[in-house]
């Protein structure tokens, strides 16, 4: 829970260590399974705190109502399938204190947001009650007054002293000196609120207005003064008006003030910074179907060699945005992430936690999950496209076994979400605060599209899948360059996978060993292009010319060191029979970290009770004629254009073909 460049880098690296919408076409429209969302295991973290009333931080009703309601920010596993509440940094037995805190302001937040959809969802009375004191206590947590008020602190002791420098040391530090993470989450939080208890408790919504109103006037002074303007990213411009320069955090900013927007359309301020922080999201996609990265939206505006799954509610922030706004120009970088990038990223493995820019770090966990799957959702409600609910019953399959582990990482009869799962499939068992309401987001999604649901659940075990690999360029011993090993592969905004890269000068040469494949394969090589380079390399597959790379990008800017680390496209696809890619460096010094290698038609097959579910996607520039049911069996093959428009769809009886556009898939469900 750190801000920044800080935020975004210690938690790829610290989840290393952890590990009612339409239907979808040719679906079954039978019974949907029982509700999914389970809120036993959040409500057993919520605990009562009560602090004291200060100028700078109180809340709704504080002496009438002196206890506030918050959830511990982590639960240990022991035995028996019990957990253990704590806090989070290091405990001292002598203060009772920990070094962050027991509750953080980025958990109060999303658990409103839980409560607040569950009650509006359901009905139900104890969730209204619940998201009431957790909206209070995202209240106080605000900074309501002096030079940082709408600004927020982040932590908070069990005893209810706040904790704005904690330790290890979060930036903005204090926390609540800047714009933030946690500051997007408060906007997310009380603009749901506002928009749920405005026709019941016009009282309340009218105080969550108003601290709502607070916060929208710190990002409008302290991240929109720079509206309009673009930071230098080695060679690129950036938007420089997002939240911490995150498309992710000013995500979730959006997503609370187009709820709020929707409910209070005369406020035309808010609904101004609503719009600017949406196009600036919007500025962030980049990529297509051959070049990285692949159509996503970067999370980053400091780094062109960042994606991570957790926090990238980019497509359902611009989704949502659209619909308020009335702008369906904000679609069209929520729709490319959501049906060009998605695929590729579920036959890669699945929402990983970091890409810098290979998958380097292949742990898993509910928010990266959740992230995608609500994008998903989301962009197909908004746009009208309900092939992305295809992927996003894949994505939600995650937390019923098409995971690492091949087990459950949810469990609806204790709505317990596990902390991730490694890539190597260890499951980390604990179940803290963050998993627990993302996963608890994934549910109340998925009760809302029930059809998805039971594609969801109904789909356990990884049968097969074909996608994104890595070949290690300083492995090869075919090479008359040097292996490079650095003390450390953190760049300082990205990073070298394996344990460094290859230094090739001019006329040095370098062979590699591809994987065995059964179809043609696209090869990017990885390469750290140095600010105003002009390095280049010819690459072969066998005798085959496969084309030059210039190896070179522009001005540094604001990255923390000049050039950047980034997959470069070979544009002539390697057939099945060519087992080797060498390079010769034809002037400068080339450092190459590795080759991504890629199908030109990327394949995962999903089994489970509910039969079968096959996804083929095509990174070509041609259309493909792709083989798909080949086990055999009936079911239904439908196939989609890059913008996740249904091209045709068929009942089938056994093996069928399908011709792919190029950048689309095809999805075949059985039975």
């Amino acid at each position: 829970m750190l801000a920044g460049a800080r935020h975004r880098i210690t938690a790829i690296f610290t989840a290393a260590l952890l590990a009612v919408g339409a239907l979808i076409p040719g679906l079954p429209a039978s019974a949907a399974p029982e509700r999914l969302t389970n809120l036993e295991h959040l409500d057993f973290l919520l605990d009562e705190v009560t602090p004291a009333t200060t100028d700078e931080h109180t809340t709704y009703r504080l002496n009438e109502e002196p206890a506030l309601v918050m959830p511990w920010t982590y639960a240990d596993a022991r035995d028996g399938g019990t957990f253990e509440r704590i806090g989070g940094g290091t405990f001292d037995p002598a203060t009772g204190y920990y070094g962050q805190g027991a509750f953080n302001a980025d958990d109060v937040t999303r658990a409103a947001v839980v409560y607040i959809r569950h009650w509006q969802q359901f009905g139900d009375d104890d969730s209204r009650q619940k998201a009431y004191e957790l909206l209070r206590s995202v209240a106080y947590l605000q900074t309501a007054s002096g030079p940082n008020a709408g600004n927020v602190v982040l932590w908070m002791q069990q005893d209810g002293t706040l904790n704005p420098s904690a330790d290890p040391v979060e930036l903005p530090d204090p926390s609540d000196s800047a714009e933030s993470y946690w500051l997007a989450r408060t906007l997310w939080a009380l603009g749901e609120g506002y928009a749920a208890f405005r026709d019941v408790d016009a009282e309340f919504a009218g105080f969550l207005q108003d601290r709502l109103q607070l916060s929208v006037g710190a990002v409008d002074r302290q991240v929109l003064d720079s509206y309009g303007e673009f930071l230098v990213v080695d060679g690129v411009e950036l938007p420089a008006w997002l939240i911490t320069n995150g498309a992710d955090a000013s995500a979730e900013a959006v997503l609370g003030l187009a709820a709020y927007s929707t409910a209070a359309p005369d406020d035309t301020a808010a609904r101004d910074t609503l719009s600017k922080l949406a196009d600036g999201i919007a500025r962030m996609g980049a990529g297509d179907p051959q070049t990285w990265p692949y159509g996503a939206i970067l999370p980053w505006a400091e780094s062109r060699s960042i994606w991570h799954a957790w926090g990238t509610q980019m497509p359902a922030a611009l989704a949502e945005a659209s619909a308020t706004l009335g702008k369906p120009e904000l679609l069209k970088p929520a729709i490319a992430d959501s049906a060009v990038f998605d695929p590729i990223l579920l036959t890669a493995g699945g929402p990983d936690n970091a890409w810098l820019p290979t998958p380097i770090d292949r742990t898993q966990i509910a928010y990266g999950v959740d992230s995608r799957l609500q994008s998903l959702l989301a962009v197909a409600d908004v746009a009208g496209l309900p092939g992305l609910k295809e992927l996003a019953s894949l994505f939600g399959s995650w937390y019923f076994g098409t995971n690492a582990s091949g087990e459950p990482i949810y469990d609806p009869a204790t709505g317990v979400t596990y902390d991730g799962v490694r890539g190597d499939g260890v499951i980390n068992r604990n179940s803290g605060a963050e998993s627990t309401i993302h996963g608890l987001l994934s549910m109340l999604a998925l009760d809302a599209h029930p059809d998805v649901a039971e594609r969801a659940v109904g789909l356990t075990t990884v049968e097969s899948r074909s996608g994104l690999s890595v070949v290690e360029a300083e492995t090869t011993p075919l090479t008359t360059g040097s292996v490079v090993t650095p003390e450390s592969t953190w760049t300082g905004e990205s990073q070298y996978s394996g344990t460094g890269h290859l230094a090739l000068d001019r006329r040095e040469s370098a062979t590699f060993t591809l994987p065995a494949s059964s179809s043609s394969r696209l090869i990017e090589p990885v390469v750290f292009n140095g600010e105003n380079e002009k390095a280049r390399s010819l690459w072969r597959g066998g005798v085959l010319p496969l084309g030059v790379l210039r190896h070179g990008v522009g001005d540094q800017g604001v990255t923390a060191v000049p050039g950047v680390l980034l997959p470069q496209p070979l544009r002539i696809d390697i057939p099945a029979s060519q087992s080797t890619v060498s390079v010769t460096v034809l002037n400068g010094t080339v450092a190459l970290d590795a080759l991504i290698v890629r199908p030109v038609v990327g394949r995962l097959v999903f089994s489970g009770p509910v039969g079968s579910t096959e996804l083929a996607h095509s990174s070509s520039t041609m259309p493909q004629r792709v083989a798909m049911n080949e086990g055999g069996g009936p079911g239904t093959l439908r196939s989609y254009d890059p913008s996740g428009k249904l091209v045709a769809s068929y009942t089938i009886a056994g093996p069928a073909h399908v011709t792919i556009k190029p950048g689309g898939f095809a999805v075949v469900t059985s039975p």
